[in-house]
């Protein structure tokens, strides 16, 4: 699943337009996110028969291993990094690599494609307001009204519209675990924020995605005893197959070259297209259909982030 944007913090807000053009960075960026929001369609498309916390141990990796023999000549200094902070590195790439993805696989099996990609689409601001209480990052007014809009656009996707569910604290547990992951991811970007890893964004990507693998094995095993069964049959290989290498390694490096290309603030903006590719294959692709509550709810998120980035006072940081 994901969606990185502690590359984003880590490549800061400069542009490096020499490399190719605006366009063909948006183009990219784009594509990443499409990429991204159809590891969701995969996922549930074969979430019966992989259990979640085994498909998510699988998907990083396998994506690792994709991305191996692009960072060859970082081994000596992955090496020491490990030797040096492996904690650090276990409890980073397990809460965002393996933890987040498992929780978001396991609120698939309880809910539709479209509620999970809606609430996610909450991530960065989850990180933001995570940022200002742990890290001291400033948050202007403005970005708190924007983040309180779509939170409560959040609230009512996961009560489906009904204020009688609010009230009696009646939630499709499946939405309370994807939750549960956008807020591990948000914890997850702070943490690696506070970490201050000085080695360069992709080699790092691939120790974490190896970490989170290490810190996945004890829950896959889990899974395994008590009862769940991990069929992988060719409808199995093929939805795993996109989520490591399309949706994984190709998006992770899609993401990378966009950043490269376009700076951190314009192209950590694009995740938002989510919102719009998640549903439109979900009902394309699984038969979802939108309900009143996904426009009402999505038009709430979608002006919470409209009013963070209109009045942001430092647009890098949004």
């Amino acid at each position: 699943m994901a969606f990185h944007l502690w590359a984003a913090d880590r490549a800061g807000g400069d542009s490096n337009p020499g490399m190719a053009s605006p366009a063909t960075g948006y183009l990219l960026g784009a594509l990443c996110w499409l990429l991204s929001a159809n590891v969701y369609i995969a996922v549930k498309w074969v979430i019966d028969d992989l259990p979640p916390f085994s498909l998510a141990l699988s998907r990083a990796f396998l994506a690792a291993l994709v991305l191996l023999p692009f960072v060859s000549s970082y081994r000596a200094a992955m090496l020491k990094l490990f030797r040096n902070r492996w904690i650090e590195l276990l409890v980073i790439g397990g809460s965002g690599l393996f933890l987040t993805q498992g929780l978001i696989f396991l609120g698939l099996l309880y809910t539709d494609v479209i509620n999970c990609g809606l609430i996610i689409s909450l991530m960065p601001i989850i990180t933001m307001v995570l940022a200002f209480f742990v890290l001291g990052e400033p948050m202007g007014g403005w970005q708190a009204v924007g983040a309180a809009i779509s939170f409560i656009g959040m609230i009512v996707i996961i009560v489906h519209g009904e204020l009688s569910q609010l009230l009696a604290l009646n939630f499709n547990i499946g939405e309370l675990w994807v939750l549960l992951g956008a807020l591990g991811f948000g914890l997850y970007t702070v943490l690696l924020r506070r970490a201050k890893f000085t080695m360069d964004r992709l080699p790092l990507l691939v120790m974490l995605l190896l970490c989170g693998s290490a810190v996945g094995i004890p829950f896959a095993v889990a899974e395994l005893m008590m009862g769940d069964k991990f069929t992988m049959d060719m409808r199995g290989a093929l939805a795993l197959g996109y989520c490591a290498i399309f949706g994984g390694a190709i998006m992770y490096l899609l993401f990378n070259w966009s950043i490269e290309i376009l700076g951190a603030a314009k192209a950590g903006l694009l995740m938002y297209l989510q919102m719009l590719f998640v549903p439109f294959f979900a009902y394309l692709l699984l038969g979802e259909k939108l309900q009143p509550y996904h426009f009402v709810g999505g038009a709430l998120i979608l002006l919470g982030i409209v009013v963070i980035v209109a009045k942001a006072t430092k647009p890098a940081t949004s």
